[in-house]
């Protein structure tokens, strides 16, 4: 089974207004490269949940930092037709200039592949890992940065994805959604 959560926040205030979670079959076996095809059923779940649709998304993966240039950022985006941003924790394709990546919380490099920029590395909290930001659907690399940078309160992740893992991982999670 597959557990996704979505959780929507105030912006800039970044407070809860509705969690809804959901659980269904997985039915594709994980194959590298294909997260959308096995995880983005059970977030389109939790996301026809809500009442309140959001004017972005941030997700858990990668937009177009991705080999294809489709994460499930970009999956999603599509199939909502709502500006999403992939906030990946490791990198999956490109590279970036690590002596140029400052430790303080704020730093970013573009993150670049095949002369492309599909990115940028985050420092989204200092001296942590940086958090690969990546555009996933109507929204520019520099947008995304901004939002994911506007987004944090003190975490690595940025507080949309933070608190969607929070529930995800939750037992309580069933009294959000109704069931």
């Amino acid at each position: 089974m597959a557990i996704a959560a979505v959780v929507v926040l105030t912006y800039s205030e970044l407070e809860i207004v509705e969690l809804r979670a959901y659980e269904a079959p997985i039915r594709m076996p994980y194959i590298p490269g294909l997260l959308s095809f096995r995880e983005a059923p059970c977030v389109l779940g939790a996301y026809q949940r809500l009442h309140i649709r959001p004017d972005l998304v941030m997700v858990d993966g990668h937009g177009i930092a991705h080999p294809r240039r489709i994460g499930i950022a970009s999956h999603l985006g599509l199939w909502l037709q709502t500006p999403t941003i992939g906030c990946g924790k490791s990198i999956f394709v490109g590279h970036y200039d690590k002596n140029a990546l400052g430790e303080e919380a704020g730093s970013f490099v573009p993150l670049i592949d095949k002369n492309e920029t599909i990115g940028a590395m985050v420092r989204t909290r200092s001296r942590v890992n940086p958090m690969i930001i990546s555009p996933g659907h109507l929204i520019s690399v520099e947008t995304s940065i901004r939002y994911a940078l506007a987004c944090g309160k003190g975490y690595r992740l940025p507080e949309p994805t933070r608190q969607a893992d929070k529930l995800s991982k939750d037992n309580s999670w069933h009294d959000h959604d109704g069931s």
